[in-house]
């Protein structure tokens, strides 16, 4: 890793250890659970192996930070760092393994709604990145800033919602949750409406983040420093 926050640190170790117990967990359980179930009580192979496929994705997700630092060589911003990790964490485990989905009410929509203002905020650092520039430039509108930083966020959110179904038909799997938890497939507008809440949420997380962004840009506050990416200093780099 980069050099981190001993706060950072923690939060990484604990998330990447929860995960890799619970891929030996879910292993266990692929081995052991039935094909089918008219108890919905009870987990099948097909549930185990969507955890089994979410845990892996959340051990590659887990080092993206430091993937990112080390190929555009700038620092990504602690607060950025940390809300990420501790989502990986909430989705993935409680999510997941936990199996909050179903048990927690809205569990899904509070999630996507952070991950839209989480993509939003990291569309204010793409505008420095294709700028190669530290700040966002003064010449730009920041009505524009914050145009972009939504568009690309919910953009982000329409390709999540391209891989979701993709693994659903190539896997067998339920990750946009057309089935109820005993395997009833639900129809009609039933079946698209955790498709379109998580992208009416999305866009709201990101429309939030952006108002936020535009107008610290306008008025010049200091919110807007947490989205910046800042080039490594000499010795930084571990």
């Amino acid at each position: 890793m980069m050099k981190k926050t001993k706060f950072e640190k923690i939060l990484y170790y604990v998330t990447l250890i929860t995960l890799i117990l619970s891929i030996i967990f879910v292993i266990a359980r692929i081995i052991t659970a039935p094909s089918s179930s008219e108890d919905p009580t009870i987990r099948v192979k097909s549930s185990y192996t969507l955890m089994l496929v979410q845990c892996i994705l959340g051990v590659l997700a887990l080092h993206l930070p430091d993937i990112i630092e080390r190929r555009i060589k700038r620092d990504v911003p602690s607060p950025m760092v940390i809300i990420y990790i501790i989502f990986l964490y909430c989705a993935i485990y409680l999510g997941e393994v936990r199996n909050f989905y179903y048990t927690v009410a809205n569990w899904d929509d509070i999630l996507h709604t952070i991950s839209g203002a989480m993509l939003g905020s990291l569309g204010f650092s793409v505008i420095t990145l294709l700028n190669n520039t530290e700040k966002i430039p003064l010449d730009l509108s920041p009505l524009f800033v914050a145009l972009f930083a939504f568009c690309f966020a919910v953009t982000m959110g329409v390709f999540w919602e391209f891989y979701e179904y993709s693994f659903d038909g190539l896997l067998g799997l339920n990750m946009q949750k057309f089935m109820l938890e005993d395997g009833t497939e639900l129809v009609g507008r039933m079946a698209l409406n955790d498709t379109m809440t998580d992208l009416f949420v999305d866009s709201v997380g990101a429309f939030i983040i952006s108002v936020l962004g535009g107008l610290s840009l306008k008025y010049k506050t200091k919110l807007i420093n947490m989205f910046h990416f800042r080039r490594f200093k000499k010795g930084e780099e571990k």
